[in-house]
């Protein structure tokens, strides 16, 4: 939500985060080694539910993907509880990804959880967890488990999505509070967290899955670094303008993401940039002191001495200098 003030704004609204404003939607594409990239937008009402529109833009989302990866990678859809929804996961299915997408607590799902059984539970690393050095096993009060489920059973079998729902469980801190105030309790109390995932089990298994699946708020720090950037506000009161305001600032962070990896080299400061933050790029190589002078009908452009950021500096310079690239004869 990108919060605005003036009264003039089309589209602003309050949504769930009671802030009046306009809803930025985006998709990002994470790899290994390497910050996202945004690979898909639209910018809709403040007061627009989440997953209006999510079907269309996760389309989106996976072409792109696959356009940027090859026919032949393997893409995870990664989504909150707001999008598990019938449209939005057969988008993403259609488009030949897997998905993961937490599931919210209703009847049918604490039915499913309530059948796994006590011995399938497995401890993982967690807040606060410690390895046995001995055996190698983590002693952890959190636990994780796997039962095979069909999403969206009441729609007609045509909309069936088979899968696994993967849950795990911590002790509710509530529960110790009271017991420590020596109200305790006849039974563990537990706290659950399920996602849904279509990923097959030899290729992410349960422990994996979970860890996998925990990465997902990694979109919120793209959020953030707009929001210490381009997005800090939206500077028209028509609603196209702002959409298009929204493109230009998805275009510069992916081309902020491309020339910090242009610019990231073998050392231990340098191979940092990967994953750096626009803020990070924009103060090491964007907004560099130089002073530019001229003679001979030749301009030099004098960096400081001592720079710390001179290698990766030069080295996107002189890869953005390139002559373009001739095709073979």
């Amino acid at each position: 939500i990108i919060e605005v003030h003036g009264h003039q704004k089309q589209g602003a609204g309050f949504g769930y985060s009671k802030v009046r404003g306009l809803n930025a939607f985006l998709a990002t594409l994470t790899t290994a080694g390497h910050a996202p990239v945004i690979v898909a937008q639209r910018l809709r009402k403040g007061s627009c539910g989440s997953p209006r529109g999510a079907a269309r833009l996760i389309g989106d989302a996976v072409k792109q993907a696959r356009r940027l990866l090859g026919a032949d990678q393997p893409v995870l859809v990664r989504m909150d509880s707001a999008f598990f929804g019938g449209p939005a996961v057969r988008a993403a299915l259609a488009g030949g990804a897997d998905v993961s997408v937490t599931v919210r607590l209703t009847s049918t799902i604490k039915t499913a959880i309530a059948g796994i059984d006590e011995s399938a539970w497995t401890t993982i690393e967690y807040t606060d967890a410690i390895r046995d050095e001995a055996t190698g096993a983590w002693i952890s009060r959190a636990e994780v488990a796997e039962i095979d489920f069909t999403a969206f059973a009441a729609q007609k079998t045509a909309h069936h999505v088979p899968g696994r729902l993967v849950v795990r469980r911590i002790p509710d801190l509530n529960a110790e509070k009271k017991k420590a105030a020596g109200q305790g309790t006849l039974f563990d109390v537990w706290r659950f967290h399920a996602f849904f995932t279509t990923v097959p089990a030899d290729t992410l298994d349960t422990v994996t899955a979970d860890q996998t699946h925990r990465h997902h708020a990694i979109i919120e720090q793209v959020h953030a670094d707009l929001k210490n950037s381009a997005l800090a506000h939206l500077p028209s009161g028509k609603f196209t303008a702002n959409a298009a305001w929204l493109v230009l600032a998805v275009i510069a962070f992916n081309l902020t993401r491309a020339a910090a990896v242009m610019a990231s080299g073998a050392t231990r400061q340098t191979s940092k940039l990967a994953k750096a933050s626009t803020a990070t790029v924009r103060r090491t190589l964007i907004t560099v002191p130089a002073r530019v002078a001229s003679s001979a009908r030749r301009i030099t452009l004098h960096l400081p001495e001592s720079w710390p950021w001179h290698e990766a500096w030069t080295r996107l310079f002189d890869r953005v200098a390139d002559p373009p690239m001739t095709a073979p004869s």
